[in-house]
């Protein structure tokens, strides 16, 4: 891991050129939700694209400013665009990046395109969040957020052990033998339904043998999903330092197309549709009834309890809390992102539910971390937001 105090000796030469801090990150996942924040709090914008997927960014939301640099439309001020993503961990793409005072935003791109080991050891750009809990994300690792979850006494769904032991439903997690950044999960009931289940999805190429072999076995929570969208800020002085910003919720190919289907024409379906897909493709903004919202913020303060115990100095900025509410109005955490969640950019411009009543205006996740780098930058806190 790169010593924190490396990136603190960077980023204090970043003080005497405030007026040109950018605010970068990979343009995808959640790049424009954090562009869009960036400009709502007066920063310039630097996304890293990927050829071929480009347009969006530079063509599409590239800003336009008037000659005093007041923005009239977009919010893309500059594209760098690499053959691939990992282009930007090139030591002479890193050192662009600090020429031009960029700080950068971590998404889930980011850690899918790029090399966790590279992020750690060698990334040397300001990074706003915990580079440090980045790798926490990924489920084969020993020490991965299921881990944490543990160590802070937080819900999560029960792990079955072996298919044998197969009881009632439960969800097998794994990831996409073709769509290598997705999912190829599917539930079953018994272990017959998962070995003809697992076995059908093998012969479609949806899945891989050696995939199934190391795959998450849990118990099915039956109930409504929801993706807490967190904020911890170690600057603010007096007020709460933990918030939640807001609550989204995901469209899933082909899930969403199956659930709507009568049950007679879901029962006709052909042998290689039976099986939805979990391809996350859209999301949607929710609220939950108010005497969910203490049981929310007591599982925020445990993870980030959990976090500074851990892997110091904890968690900086957004992550999101993915969960589901069973019938009893219990939470179980199936998932955790340390960074900017991914279903944020249903928030931008607009704002979350509850941050923008915490914050009197439109608050985004986006718009939350380019407040944090404006307040940070007042307060001469810069060196306490980045890892």
């Amino acid at each position: 891991m790169i010593d924190r105090k490396e990136i603190k000796e960077i980023v204090e030469g970043y003080y005497a050129h405030a007026d040109k801090i950018k605010v970068g990150t990979i343009a995808s996942h959640s790049g424009l939700d954090i562009c869009d924040g960036a400009v709502e709090e007066d920063f310039r914008t630097l996304a890293v694209c990927q050829a071929g997927r480009e347009k969006t960014y530079t063509e599409y939301f590239r800003a336009q400013r008037d000659a005093d640099g007041r923005i009239k439309r977009g919010i893309v001020d500059e594209a760098v665009v690499f053959k691939k993503f990992n282009e930007i961990l090139l030591p002479q793409n890193q050192q662009k990046l600090v020429d031009e005072k960029v700080l950068f935003i971590p998404n889930r791109s980011f850690t899918s395109y790029c090399s966790i080991d590279e992020i750690e050891e060698n990334f040397r750009v300001p990074m706003v969040g915990s580079r440090n809990l980045l790798r926490s994300e990924e489920r084969s690792e020993q020490q991965s957020y299921y881990w944490i979850l543990e160590k802070a006494g937080l819900p999560f769904p029960e792990k079955i052990e072996s298919p044998e032991d197969i009881d009632e439903l439960v969800m097998v997690k794994l990831p996409h033998a073709v769509k290598t950044l997705e999912r190829g999960f599917f539930t079953a009931s018994s272990y017959g339904e998962y070995l003809e289940k697992s076995e059908a999805l093998i012969k479609q190429g949806v899945i891989t043998r050696e995939a199934l072999g190391t795959a998450r076995i849990e118990r099915y929570i039956i109930g409504p999903v929801f993706n807490l969208d967190m904020f911890y800020s170690p600057i603010e002085p007096k007020m709460s330092k933990l918030e939640l910003l807001g609550v989204d919720w995901r469209f899933e190919t082909s899930l969403d197309g199956h659930v709507r289907l009568p049950a007679p024409q879901q029962m006709a379906l052909a042998q290689n549709q039976l099986t939805p897909e979990y391809t996350v493709c859209g999301h949607n903004s929710a609220t939950l009834r108010e005497s969910l919202l203490e049981k929310v913020f007591k599982m925020g303060e445990k993870y980030v309890k959990a976090t500074q115990e851990h892997y110091a100095p904890g968690v900086i900025g957004p992550f999101c809390l993915q969960t589901c509410v069973d019938k009893d109005l219990n939470f179980y955490i199936y998932d955790v992102a340390p960074r900017v969640g991914g279903g944020t950019n249903v928030h931008m411009s607009v704002g979350h539910s509850y941050g923008n009543s915490l914050w009197r205006r439109p608050m985004s996740t986006g718009r939350r971390l380019a407040f944090e780098i404006r307040r940070a930058l007042e307060l001469e806190k810069l060196d306490m937001i980045v890892t």
